[in-house]
């Protein structure tokens, strides 16, 4: 049994903009995201602690970390989902955001679960 194996968890994020919370005039720009995690491990694990970088079109970067995402402390069998909705705000139309997850395996292990840096981008501004 590999580690990878054992302890993985899949991270897909979709996003979308909010223009109706934004207010580019005053720099502010106004982000969904949904996050559906996925065990694609062989070993149950709790998600105790995220980590986000966001960073601006201007190189502004903010970490944010918490216990848990959106209250809670999800745990995951084998081949379960788990999906929260989040948002963040910007001061530029296009970001970025990236991190990890903290887990914990029900065998003690703790393990690092990378969130793939995702771009941010009101409509229409990327190709």
């Amino acid at each position: 049994m590999t580690e990878k194996s054992s302890y993985t968890i899949d991270v897909q994020v979709e996003t979308r903009f909010v223009p109706d919370q934004s207010k580019p005039g005053d720099n502010r720009y106004v982000f969904a995201y949904t996050v559906t995690l996925r065990n694609a491990g062989e070993m149950p694990a709790r998600l105790l602690a995220r980590r986000w970088m966001i960073t601006d079109a201007n190189g502004k970067v903010e970490e944010v970390t918490s216990e848990g995402v959106v209250g809670e402390q999800p745990w995951m069998r084998p081949g379960d989902d788990f999906e929260y909705t989040s948002g963040a705000v910007l001061e530029t139309p296009v970001g970025t955001m990236g991190g990890s997850y903290r887990m914990l395996a029900d065998d003690g292990t703790e393990f690092e679960a990378p969130i793939p840096t995702f771009t941010l981008s009101i409509p229409r501004t990327l190709h």
